[in-house]
């Protein structure tokens, strides 16, 4: 089910659920929200209100407990919402348990980010990607959605007309299934051979949380024209330009941003589009400093890395948007613990640079700030593996000065 588009209709009006369970710091289930609204608000809709509710575990039939749900939906109809979204996935009868009782459409994270995805993909192999990710998500719960077949079916078995035309369903969605794959294979196959042309040369790829500013940074350091949006996942295809910087020519490629929660399906038929983070010989670790969860989206990358197997390749930390870092200052007889907010940008950049082995760099590339720092970076590790690959030129890159 996807969520109209803003520049046509009004947005949706939207409430947003969350469980916080009891290890879970307040301050983290209201980041968690934050993005689940910039989510929602990517896909074009309005947050109305947000309900939390804390948990040893989210309800295994309705998320949220029984009361909790019946506040939910007694805001739902007193202020005519139309979808309720909640911030994990759920299962097929938590999706229908609830819809039941909330009197709203019901969405969880996954069916948001699935949406947005559908929004954003512009080639066949972004679309074909995300149509295979919606229809692996969509086979489990196809009972839900044929709700106008209940009088039909029969007893214990449910066996009758309504389970008939369910299973043609399902034969229809696993056929629809295995052409998208195989149609994924052949574009597969066409990438491997496009990359297998370029392998002479060094290939760097950007990495990070989505809306971190790398399409932005592909632009300054490419001299190119990526579409750039603050809005989560503006590029889902990857993109890949020759750049030539101190006369030496380098391939670098913008990859979609990683994200909390990333749905696994998603994760599996974007893994060919991926395949650029595992072939690339350096990678850009694009941080958004200024982001209050900034340690978090590291952690969340640095997983997606090591899954793909590309977490011990040579990598830059840029830590990007330093012009929008804030901190508020402690006073000196101001003995409360440090915080992510009394920290100053000095400090952070002490930590890191002392954390990455000095393989960090603080930009803005927004305002130009500190880039050509970050090229000369980028250029010794160039260096580094162009002339692994052609010795030689090293002496010939020399005697041109």
């Amino acid at each position: 089910m996807k969520l109209p588009d803003s520049a046509q209709l009004p947005p949706e009006r939207v409430v947003l659920v969350a469980v916080s369970e009891k290890q879970d710091a307040d301050n983290r289930v209201k980041e968690y929200l934050d993005e689940l609204e910039f989510l929602a608000h990517t896909a074009g809709a309005e947050t109305v209100k947000r309900f939390t509710q804390k948990l040893d575990k989210p309800d295994s039939r309705t998320y949220v407990g029984k009361g909790k749900l019946d506040e939910i939906a007694a805001f739902i109809k007193d202020h005519q919402i139309g979808i309720a979204i909640f911030d994990d996935e759920l299962s097929p009868s938590q999706l229908r348990n609830i819809e039941k009782l909330a009197g709203c459409k019901v969405l969880d994270r996954t069916t948001l980010i699935l949406d947005i995805f559908a929004k954003r993909a512009r080639t066949a192999q972004a679309r074909t990607q995300v149509e295979l990710a919606q229809y692996q998500y969509l086979l489990p719960r196809l009972t839900r959605m044929w709700t106008h077949l209940e009088k039909q079916r029969g007893g214990i078995g449910m066996r009758g007309p309504g389970e008939t035309e369910i299973e043609t369903d399902r034969r229809v969605i696993r056929d629809k299934l295995s052409r998208l794959k195989e149609k994924l294979k052949e574009i597969d196959k066409q990438n491997i051979t496009r990359r297998k042309s370029r392998e002479l040369m060094v290939r760097v790829a950007l990495v990070g949380y989505t809306n971190v500013g790398k399409s932005t940074l592909m632009n300054l350091i490419s001299k190119s024209d990526v579409f750039a949006e603050n809005k989560l996942f503006a590029t889902l295809d990857t993109t890949v330009r020759k750049v030539v910087l101190d006369r030496i020519p380098f391939l670098l490629s913008d990859t979609v941003g990683f994200i909390r929660k990333l749905p696994h399906n998603l994760v599996e038929s974007f893994r060919s589009t991926l395949d650029e983070v595992r072939e690339a010989d350096i990678l850009l670790h694009v941080v958004d400093i200024s982001h209050p969860d900034f340690e978090e989206q590291i952690a969340v990358v640095n997983q997606t890395l090591m899954e793909l197997g590309a977490a011990d390749k040579p990598t830059l930390m840029v830590f990007n948007k330093i012009d929008a870092y804030t901190f508020v200052e402690k006073e000196e007889d101001d003995l409360t613990p440090a915080t992510k907010e009394n920290i100053s940008l000095e400090e952070v950049k002490r930590h890191w640079i002392g954390k990455s082995n000095r393989n960090a760099v603080f930009i803005s590339a927004a305002k130009n700030i500190n880039v050509g720092e970050l090229r000369s970076r980028l250029m010794d590790l160039v260096k580094d593996k162009h002339y692994t690959i052609f010795p030689h030129s090293r002496d010939d890159h020399s005697a041109t000065y």
